[in-house]
């Protein structure tokens, strides 16, 4: 069961059920995702349950949706400061790999991090996935931002003026609701752009959380229950039409040297994190980036996700934004 947020040819916002690639189907008595979470969790009904008694008999074109703008991000939060953006680094078993590979280009100089990068990977491949009611090890975290920074599917993702580089991260994002009590309960999962600054990364490791802080794109599609364990996607760049780079990438646990519930528990594990009513959204990692295969990326390049078990692809535009940043005023 796959879910959209939109907007009505009425200029409305709706959840709708994914009925095809064509086709979509209106939920009735929600205008969002968080109500419907919400809706669940007040009546203490599992959200597909729900999803099935408010389904209306009202169907839209799901591609005119799409061509017309008005496909939405598939969550967010009626307050954007309480939506959190967060992930995990080398959670698949190729993302060593890409980031020795990245940061080799230092010619040299990366020795640390690169030593540093090998001994978090191997973590993880030994203590990843844990036995039911142990704690395995924790991974690498990153903050990106919070859901102001989210755009939608067709949007476009701004780099900022001070950035060095601009490039895709083929990802699967965890989409959770935190309830009144503060219990974390996951929602479902989606594509994900997580873009970073890859450039500014290579200079020094430890430049990784300025990386970060980027726009991302979620979407168009939230997949409701559990998440596969092997998931087959492509990775595309497009420039001028043409396609300029395509990658296969893999995911799901058994490509993975965590398991989910290992990455969920190293991230709610901060009261921080479980402030009631709050929701978050978490990538969680790739081994596939273009960076790593040496495209330059410019502005007017097209990235495009695509997973078959998420529907249809995820795409958006990189553009580059030309504001400088703010200066501090003596008050």
């Amino acid at each position: 069961m796959r879910l959209i947020q939109c907007v009505t040819p009425e200029q409305q916002r709706a959840v709708a059920l994914v009925l095809s690639s064509t086709e979509v189907q209106l939920l009735s008595g929600v205008q969002t995702v968080y109500q419907l979470a919400n809706q669940a969790l007040a009546a203490k009904k599992p959200l597909q349950q729900l999803v099935t008694e408010l389904v209306s008999d009202q169907r839209l074109d799901y591609q005119a949706i799409v061509t017309e703008g008005r496909l939405l991000a598939p969550f967010d939060h009626p307050d954007q400061a309480h939506l959190l953006v967060t992930g995990t680094g080398l959670t698949h078993l190729g993302s060593a790999d890409t980031r020795a590979n990245m940061h080799a280009q230092t010619s040299g100089k990366a020795l640390a991090e690169l030593t540093d990068t090998m001994k978090m990977f191997k973590l993880g491949l030994d203590g990843g996935k844990p036995a039911t009611g142990e704690t395995g090890v924790q991974p690498e975290w990153f903050y990106k931002g919070d859901g102001s920074i989210v755009v939608s599917p067709g949007a476009q993702l701004l780099s900022p003026s001070f950035a060095l580089d601009g490039g895709e991260e083929p990802e699967i994002v965890g989409v959770y609701i935190n309830d009144a009590e503060g219990q974390p309960w996951r929602i479902g999962f989606a594509l994900g752009n997580e873009f970073s600054d890859h450039k500014t990364e290579r200079l020094n490791y430890l430049y990784l959380a300025h990386s970060k802080l980027r726009p991302c794109a979620v979407g168009p599609e939230l997949l409701l229950g559990d998440l596969p364990a092997h998931i087959e996607g492509t990775s595309r760049i497009y420039r001028d039409g043409k396609l300029l780079w395509q990658k296969a990438f893999v995911s799901g646990e058994d490509n993975m040297s965590h398991s989910i519930s290992n990455l969920e528990h190293h991230h709610f594990k901060y009261a921080l994190f479980c402030r009631p009513g709050d929701a978050h959204l978490h990538y969680f990692g790739t081994a596939t980036l273009s960076f790593g295969d040496g495209i330059e990326t410019q502005a007017g390049d097209v990235f495009e996700i695509e997973a078959p078990v998420f529907g249809l692809p995820l795409r958006n535009t990189l553009a580059v934004d030309t504001k400088q940043p703010l200066q501090v005023k003596m008050l």
